[in-house]
């Protein structure tokens, strides 16, 4: 339950962030929700598709939709009342994308994929809804510049898998994972470290 709920709260940040996306570049109220809708969801619908997951998740169960209409509708509100909290939305962006990326790991290593297959799924999962928010607001996607985004959920997602190895129990691996991506994050965030540009 604790992490259905850390889930559909990741799901509210990333609606959050893709409707403040869809607002910058002046959407309509439907495209507001609809790119706060894929931005929330894309990247855990993409992994479904692909590990032939079905129903997928949000048709399963579709609360998770009431919840990012809400938030879109809730930021379009608070945008026009309140300046926007740059950096708390960071830090719940770094902990949806933590989230994210674990438990896309997790569900590819339930079906038995191997360690690039559970990366690769896990990254997707936590930058899939981004990438998808970026292409269709004429955005450069973010994993795609310098910032240290999707590499931090892979650099976590790979510290969970050695943990593993080295016989922590899983609890405790996941939680290291999460905070390893969330601690990346944030430090790319506060000392602007960036990947090498060629």
């Amino acid at each position: 339950m604790v992490l259905y709920l850390l889930d559909l709260l990741g799901m509210v940040v990333f609606a959050a962030s893709g409707a403040l996306a869809a607002l910058h570049a002046h959407l309509d109220l439907l495209g507001v929700v609809v790119i706060a809708a894929i931005t929330a969801i894309g990247g855990g619908t993409l992994r479904d598709v692909l590990l032939n997951r079905h129903p997928i998740f949000w048709i399963a169960d579709p609360r998770p939709l009431w919840a990012i209409v809400l938030a879109a509708l809730a930021t379009i509100l608070y945008v026009h009342l309140l300046p926007v909290p740059r950096d708390a939305l960071l830090v719940a962006d770094a902990l949806g994308l933590a989230l994210f990326a674990m438990s896309g790991a997790q569900l590819a290593e339930r079906a038995g994929h191997g360690f690039l297959v559970i990366v690769f799924m896990g990254t997707l999962t936590g930058v899939g809804g981004g990438i998808l928010r970026d292409v269709l607001t004429t955005q450069i996607p973010l994993v795609l510049r310098q910032d240290i985004y999707a590499s931090a959920a892979m650099a976590g997602i790979a510290l969970y898998r050695l943990m593993q190895l080295l016989g922590v129990g899983q609890r405790l691996a996941f939680g290291l994972g999460m905070a390893g991506i969330v601690l990346l994050r944030l430090s790319a965030i506060r000392w602007g470290l960036q990947l090498p540009v060629f």
